[in-house]
C-alpha cells in the first residue's frame, strides 16, 4: 500500500454547492503538513476542482503554548457560506506497540501515536495500515459566528483573535470526536477548557460583578482567575491516561485479584446514565486505593475518564502530576472567604456537567476509620449542584457506589489513629512505601452500583435541608447496595463468640445462619459469594489468619478458630461494613428484653417505645429510614417471627420466649456492643463533673481515651474495640443532642447520672441476649 492508496480511503473534501472551503490542518510537524496538504491536492485534482482551498495549518492538540492563531485570523475573512473543514493525521500503534501503550519509557522513546518525522515516514513505508486521515464535522463561518457572538464577550479590538481562538477549538473538538470513533469512549476528555471560560461571556459578567462590588479592575481579577485555573484544571491526554490506567492496575493488583467484582448489566446502565445526563459517582471511602477502583473499571469498559476531586493532600511531587493529568481536580482546602475562587470552580465544574464528564469523588470526604459509612460531607455536593442550577442542568444523576475489599492495609493504620495517635502526613516518599505495603495477599475487591437519586432540577443555593436530604439518599442506596463478603460474616461470627473460640463446625454454623438470614431479607450478597466455603475454609479465611485477624489453634482434638482481644479493633472494622444490615434486628432483640421485663399489658407499648429510643441514641452511627418507614420495617421484621407477635408480647416472659426461638442468629451484642460501651464511657465521665460544668468536645474524647484504657483494664467495657476517638466523638453528640455538655442547673447533674445508669442497663440487657446466644449456638 503506498501514499495514494492512504488517500484514496477517505475524500476529504465536503458535499458542497458553490461554497468555498477553507481546511484547518492540525499538524505537529513537517511530515503531517506534507501528507495533509498532499491528500488535499489528491482530491482536488480527481474531482477536478476549479480552485484551491486556502490551508491553515495549527497545532490544535497543545493546550500548554495556546494557539498560534495569526494565520487563522486572516484566513476568516472568508463569505459568510465558507465550509470550515478540519483534517488531521491519526497515527495509531501496532499490535505489540498497542499492549505497551502507557510505559514511561515512551517518555524517553516516544509516545507511538505521535511518532517524529523519521519515524512517521517509516511507517508510512513500513505500516501504513497504522495512518489514518480523520475529517472533522464541516461546519459553516456563519454558523459559527453566530455560537461564538450567543456565548463570548470580547471587546472589538480583540474580536478577531478570539473569533479565531473559537473556531480553533470548535475544530479540535470535532476532530477529536472523529478520533474518538477510531480509538475508543475512554479518550474523550475536554479540551481548552481555561480559554473557553476565559472567553465565556457568562464567567465574564459574574468577574465583572464581582469586580463592582470589590472596586477593583476586572483585568486584575482575569489575571489571578487565569492563575487558580491553572491549579484546578485537570488537563488530561492520552499518553497520561494510558500511564493512569496502568498504574491503577498495577497498584490494585499487588495484592487483589485481577478481576474487581461487579454486575456488567449495571455498568451498562451506569454507561447509558452518563452519556445522556449531567453525572456525579459518589463512593464510599475505605482506602487510599478507592480512587483507583472506579477508574479503573469505567477504562475496562471503554467509557470516558471521569474527572475525580482530589485533596490537596495527595497534590505531591510524582502522584500529583500525574493525577493532574488523568482527571484529577486538585483544590484548596479552605476557600470559602475567596469569592473568586469560587466563581471560577463553579463555572468549570458546570462546564464539565454540561459536556457530560462524569464527576467522582468520595462523599464521606475522608476515609472510614470504623468500616461502617461515615456522615456525608456536604462540600464538594454544594459547589457541583450550584454549579448544575447555574447552567439550568436538568435530570441530574447521583449515583451512588460502594467500594469493597476483603482485606484492607489501611485498617490497621486506623486502629492506631483511633487510640489517639496521629496520622502520617502523605508524600512521595510515604506514598512509595504504602504501595509497596501492597504486596500482600488481600482477596477481592467489589464495586457495585446503586440506583442514581435524579434531581430534575438543582435547588436553590443555600438550600441546606434539600442538600441533606439529597446526601441522605445518597448514603442510604450506597448502604443497601454494599454486599455482604465473607470476611465481614467471619468477623461477626467469631466476635460475637469472643472470647470463646469456636469449632470449624461452629464457624460454619454461625455464617450458614447469618447467610441465610441475609438471603430471606434479600440483603446485597457479593456477586462471586461462595457458599461452599465449607470446603475452602483454608482460601480467605487462610488469609485472615495470615494477617492476624483470625487466630487458629490445631494442636488439640479439634481446630478452632477465635479473635484474640488485641485484634478486635481490626475484626471489628471487617465487621462494621455490613453491620447496618443487622441494626434493625438488634433493636429489635434490645426492645424485646425490656418489653418482657414489664408490665403484660404494657409490654407492646414498651417495645414500641424502645425501639424508637434506640433509634434516637445511635442515630449519630446509622442511617435510618424515616419514622413511617422504619416502623414499617420494624413490623416486617417481627411478622417474620410469626403473625401473632403482638398477642405473644403480651404473655411476658413465655411470649419473649417464644419469640426468640425463631430469631437465630441473634445480632444485639455483635452489632451494638461496641457503641454502647463507648457512649457507655463518655456518659460515665460527663457524671462525675458537676452541674454547672461544660464539656466541650475535644476534651471528651482526650479523656474518654485515658478512661477507656482503665475501663478496659477493670473489664468494664470488653474490647479495644470500643476505645476510639471517632466513637468517643460520635458519643459526645449523643449527650450534646440531649442537652446535657453545656452546664447548667443543679438538676442537671441528675440528668447525667441518669443517661450513665441508662446506658449500664442497656449493656446488661446485651449480656442477656449474649448469653442467650452462646447457650443456643455458641455464637451469634
Amino acid at each position: 500500500m503506498n501514499l495514494e492508496q492512504i488517500y484514496n480511503k477517505k475524500n476529504p473534501w465536503p458535499a458542497r454547492e458553490s461554497q468555498r472551503v477553507l481546511f484547518i490542518l492540525d499538524v505537529r510537524s513537517s511530515l503531517e503538513e506534507e501528507v495533509l496538504r498532499g491528500w488535499v491536492q489528491h482530491h482536488a485534482n480527481v474531482d477536478n476542482q476549479a480552485f484551491d482551498a486556502p490551508q491553515v495549518c495549527i497545532d490544535l492538540r497543545d493546550e500548554r503554548t495556546g494557539f498560534d492563531s495569526g494565520q487563522l485570523v486572516m484566513s476568516l475573512a472568508l463569505p459568510d457560506d465558507t465550509l470550515i473543514v478540519p483534517l488531521r493525521i491519526v497515527w495509531t500503534p501496532s499490535e505489540e506497540g498497542a499492549m505497551t501503550l502507557g510505559r514511561l519509557r515512551h517518555l524517553i522513546t516516544g509516545d507511538p501515536r505521535r511518532p517524529s518525522p523519521r519515524r512517521g515516514k517509516r511507517i508510512l513505508s513500513t505500516a501504513p495500515e497504522r495512518v489514518h486521515l480523520m475529517v472533522g464535522k464541516p461546519d459553516t463561518m456563519s454558523n459559527l459566528k453566530h455560537r461564538f457572538e450567543a456565548h463570548h464577550a470580547v471587546d472589538n479590538a480583540s474580536s478577531q483573535e478570539a473569533f479565531a481562538s473559537f473556531v480553533a477549538r470548535q475544530a479540535a473538538v470535532v476532530l477529536d470526536m472523529a478520533e474518538r470513533q477510531l480509538k475508543g469512549g475512554r479518550y474523550k476528555m475536554p479540551r481548552h477548557v481555561a480559554s473557553t471560560m476565559m472567553a465565556s461571556s457568562d464567567y465574564n459578567a459574574a468577574v465583572q460583578r464581582l469586580a463592582d462590588e470589590q472596586g477593583k479592575p476586572k483585568e486584575e481579577l482575569m489575571k489571578e482567575a487565569a492563575q487558580y485555573m491553572k491549579e484546578m484544571i485537570s488537563t488530561p491526554t492520552s499518553f497520561w491516561l494510558d500511564v493512569y490506567a496502568r498504574f491503577n492496575t498495577f497498584c490494585l493488583g499487588l495484592g487483589y485479584e485481577q478481576d474487581i467484582v461487579y454486575d456488567q448489566a449495571s455498568v451498562e446502565k451506569l454507561r447509558e446514565i452518563v452519556r445522556n445526563n449531567p453525572s456525579m459517582l459518589l463512593w464510599t471511602h475505605k482506602t487510599y486505593l478507592d480512587g483507583m477502583v472506579v477508574p479503573k473499571v469505567m477504562w475496562d469498559n471503554d467509557f470516558p475518564m471521569p474527572h475525580m476531586f482530589g485533596g490537596a493532600n495527595m497534590n505531591f511531587p510524582g502522584l500529583g502530576y500525574l493525577l493532574h493529568r488523568a482527571g484529577a481536580i486538585f483544590i484548596k482546602r479552605s476557600f470559602q472567604d475567596n469569592e473568586l475562587y469560587k466563581i471560577t470552580l463553579r463555572h468549570y465544574i458546570g462546564y464539565l456537567m454540561e459536556k457530560r464528564f462524569p464527576m467522582n469523588w468520595a462523599f464521606e470526604g475522608t476515609r472510614s476509620r470504623m468500616g461502617k459509612l461515615m456522615p456525608p460531607r456536604y462540600g464538594l455536593l454544594k459547589y457541583v449542584l450550584e454549579a448544575c442550577e447555574a447552567t439550568e442542568a436538568q435530570d441530574i444523576h447521583i449515583i451512588p457506589i460502594s467500594i469493597s475489599y476483603d482485606i484492607i492495609r489501611d485498617v490497621e493504620e486506623y486502629a492506631t489513629e483511633q487510640t489517639g495517635r496521629g496520622k502520617g502526613a502523605e508524600s512521595l516518599k510515604w506514598f512509595i512505601g504504602y504501595v509497596r505495603s501492597l504486596a500482600r495477599p488481600m482477596g477481592k475487591v467489589y464495586m457495585d452500583i446503586g440506583e442514581p437519586v435524579v434531581l430534575p432540577r438543582a435547588p436553590e443555593p443555600g438550600d441546606r435541608l434539600a442538600l441533606s436530604k439529597i446526601a441522605f439518599e445518597v448514603a442510604v442506596e450506597a448502604n443497601h447496595v454494599t454486599p455482604i463478603t465473607f470476611p465481614s460474616l467471619v468477623t461477626m461470627s467469631l466476635l460475637g463468640a469472643a472470647p470463646k473460640a469456636l469449632t470449624e463446625e461452629e464457624v460454619i454454623g454461625d455464617l450458614n445462619a447469618l447467610l441465610g438470614w441475609a438471603e430471606s431479607r434479600n440483603v446485597r450478597i457479593s456477586h462471586d459469594f461462595d457458599r461452599s466455603f465449607a470446603d475452602q475454609m483454608a482460601g480467605l479465611l487462610g488469609i485472615m489468619i495470615d494477617e492476624n485477624i483470625v487466630t487458629r489453634y490445631d494442636e488439640g482434638p479439634e481446630i478452632v478458630y477465635g479473635i484474640s482481644l488485641e485484634q478486635h479493633p481490626v475484626a471489628s472494622y471487617y465487621r462494621n461494613t455490613v453491620i447496618h444490615f443487622f441494626v434493625n434486628k438488634a433493636i429489635i432483640e434490645l426492645a424485646l428484653v425490656k418489653a418482657s421485663e414489664s408490665d403484660a399489658e404494657k409490654a407492646l407499648d414498651v417495645f414500641w417505645e424502645q425501639v424508637d429510643h434506640l433509634r434516637d441514641m445511635f442515630k449519630f452511627e446509622f442511617f435510618y429510614a424515616p419514622t413511617d418507614e422504619f416502623h414499617r420495617q420494624i413490623r416486617e421484621e417481627m411478622a417474620c417471627y410469626g403473625d401473632d407477635w403482638e398477642q405473644s408480647l403480651a404473655q411476658g416472659a413465655a411470649g419473649f420466649g417464644k419469640l426468640l426461638q425463631g430469631m437465630t442468629p441473634l445480632v444485639a451484642h455483635v452489632t451494638l456492643l461496641t457503641y454502647t460501651e463507648a457512649y457507655s464511657v463518655v456518659a460515665s465521665l460527663l457524671a462525675r463533673k458537676e452541674a454547672h460544668d461544660t464539656w466541650e468536645e475535644k476534651d471528651c474524647v482526650t479523656e474518654a481515651l485515658t478512661y477507656g484504657r482503665q475501663a478496659y483494664l477493670q473489664r468494664r467495657i470488653s474490647s479495644e474495640s470500643s476505645i476510639g476517638k471517632q466513637l468517643f466523638k460520635n458519643g459526645f453528640q449523643m449527650l450534646q443532642s440531649r442537652g446535657l455538655t453545656e452546664g447548667g442547673a443543679d438538676s442537671l447533674k441528675e440528668d447525667r447520672v441518669e443517661v450513665a445508669r441508662e446506658l449500664r442497663e442497656l449493656l446488661r440487657r446485651i449480656d442477656v441476649i449474649r448469653a442467650i446466644g452462646v447457650a443456643n449456638h455458641g455464637s451469634v
